[in-house]
């Protein structure tokens, strides 16, 4: 490890080229090019050079509009990092911001002190300065890497990590394709925050109308009037939205239209991350089945489907065989404001048919942990409001007015495809459907368990784990250790939180025994459970947040602190 800084020789001569350090491409590359042939075996080789990464202001074009950014080595996304499992990698990151910043490599198992989080792990890099990461490369899939100092991450600061596996790879492909999808704004990161603590709904501009009701597209009026009591709002399903936001892939807009090449008949491996900051994305592919290989960098039992629900920070791996012909790669924002939009071809200029924005979702008493039948009719307004504040559901959580809900009824959703996905007519990606391809590595029964609610108030935009935020909190979660752990996350909230952890990861309880699918993050949908059971193996302290970076920003974030002993 080193906080040292590098010279601006010693930054070209590390190789900012494809033939230069270990895999990185350079500014522009050809990945993530307007038009991509993505990579076939001869191209998939790493090398065993040190990686440069080099941190930046900049300017990007978006959709033929130039807009301030933070990149890497002169691109957003940043270079594709590509590794080789068994090997050790070595990652010069070199900050010329004049401010502090990180790099957290995302589901990577590395030393504490290697995970990249500011005041947790290490200081930070400080302006001018630069920090060496080395460790040894444990495992194979598909990652990323992003800022994880203030809000930069929104501003540009991340980027794809490829690591191919030591032992042939179980999924067989000719073509492989890397697809980042994020999301982008002209304004300031700090403003956008600002504006998400004047009040809920800032950038919620599909408000429910009179024309609505009319029609009987939203809410009846009984309904509408019971959730003005509560005041909530159904169509407030994500924070920020296209009225801030443009949806990318690979740094290009909807208008660029990114498009990835393929010969007819071959089996194409698409490597897709979310690396937004405030977007889940519902990802599918008119016309074209996808079978999902891959979660988390974790392999699973191939699974098809139509579409499928990305959390922020979750990654999938899709196998598609593509006949002759366009196919336009759709991502909806979950509130379906907007979307991210890319073409899969075999020949450059084409293009398929882009399908309009589908009718935005509402929330449902079932989002608010309300779902026993008769349950909301049979209240009063002042009656639903008392017993989705009543603490007895809820023991451990602070009182205090960060926490606006308890969850009354929580219940296991992770056979919910997620918001707007349960009635589209088609196949859609659940949880429960993932089963990992190999046998679990710890099988052991976990010897105790823990409960941590999601908590929140909307309306000031006020977020936490347990009633308390991370500049509150006395002591992180102690855990001993090689220990056993079932942990239980309750969505006390009435918005879905992709749930990571850093370090570690985790297998979901969702009836698959032994082959239960690995994580490192989990969609918490709201008012519903996600259980999973982990052995804390990586000794240290270790950043557990929400992905959503203005949830992190607001407080939403602990601390797991693995010891050796009893636990503190």
């Amino acid at each position: 490890m080193t906080n040292r800084t590098f010279s601006r020789r010693a930054v070209l001569r590390s190789g900012l080229t494809l033939g230069g350090a270990a895999g990185l491409t350079a500014c522009l590359p050809g990945w993530a090019q307007p038009v991509s042939r993505g990579f076939t075996s001869p191209d998939r080789a790493a090398s065993d050079d040190d990686i440069v990464l080099h941190i930046a202001r900049q300017t990007m074009i978006i959709d033929g509009r130039a807009t301030h950014a933070i990149g890497m080595n002169g691109s957003v996304p940043g270079p594709l990092v590509r590794l080789k499992e068994g090997r050790t990698a070595r990652m010069h990151v070199v900050n010329t911001l004049s401010e502090d910043s990180s790099i957290h490599w995302h589901g990577l198992l590395v030393p504490a002190l290697m995970d990249g989080v500011p005041g947790l792990s290490f200081p930070g890099i400080a302006p001018g300065q630069s920090f060496t990461a080395e460790f040894p490369v444990r495992q194979n899939g598909t990652f990323w890497y992003h800022s994880h100092s203030g809000l930069q991450e929104q501003s540009g600061l991340y980027g794809p990590i490829v690591i191919d596996p030591a032992e042939p790879d179980p999924v067989g492909y000719d073509r492989e394709h890397v697809i980042v999808l994020s999301d982008h704004s002209p304004a300031d990161p700090h403003t956008i925050f600002r504006r998400l603590k004047l009040g809920d709904g800032y950038y919620d501009f599909q408000k429910q109308t009179l024309a609505g009701l009319i029609a009987g597209h939203d809410q009846t009026l009984e309904e509408r009037i019971r959730w003005g009591g509560m005041r909530m709002s159904p169509t407030d399903i994500a924070d920020a939205t296209a009225a801030t936001y443009t949806y990318l892939v690979n740094g290009h807009g909807p208008h660029d239209n990114w498009t990835a090449l393929f010969v007819p008949g071959e089996r194409v491996r698409l490597r897709i991350i979310n690396a937004s900051s405030m977007t889940t994305f519902n990802v599918r592919l008119p016309d074209l089945p996808v079978t999902i290989v891959q979660a988390d960098g974790q392999n699973v039992r191939p699974v098809e489907t139509d579409e499928f629900q990305i959390g922020i920070a979750e990654t999938y791996d899709l196998i598609v065989t593509p006949a002759d012909r366009a196919y336009t790669l759709v991502a909806e924002s979950v509130d379906r404001s907007g979307m991210a939009r890319a073409t899969l071809a075999p020949r450059a200029g084409m293009v398929a048919p882009l399908p309009p924005l589908r009718r935005r979702p509402l929330a449902t008493m079932k989002d608010m942990g309300m779902d026993m039948p008769g349950m909301s009719d049979a209240m009063g307004k002042s009656a639903m409001v008392m017993t989705m504040r009543d603490f007895s559901h809820a023991a451990g959580v602070a009182r205090n007015p960060g926490v606006q809900t308890i969850n009354p009824m929580p219940v296991d959703r992770t056979d919910y495809p997620g918001q707007g996905l349960d009635n589209v007519g088609h196949r859609v990606l659940t949880y429960r459907q993932l089963v990992a391809l190999q046998p679990n590595p710890d099988r052991r029964a976990p010897t105790r368990a823990l409960t941590i609610h999601l908590t929140g108030n909307m309306a000031r935009f006020m977020w936490s784990f347990d009633g308390v935020k991370m500049s509150d909190a006395m002591a992180p979660f102690p855990f001993r250790l090689g220990e056993r752990v079932r942990v239980k996350l309750v969505n006390d909230t009435m918005m879905a939180h992709p749930i990571h952890l850093h370090g570690h990861y985790f297998e979901l309880v969702t009836g698959q025994g032994d082959h239960a699918p690995r994580k490192h993050t989990v969609i918490v949908q709201p008012g519903g459970t996600v259980t999973w059971d982990f052995t804390a193996d990586n000794p240290g302290d270790w950043a557990f947040h929400c992905h959503l970076l203005y949830h992190m920003h607001a407080g939403m974030m602990r601390t797991f602190s693995v010891r050796e002993g009893d636990r503190a």
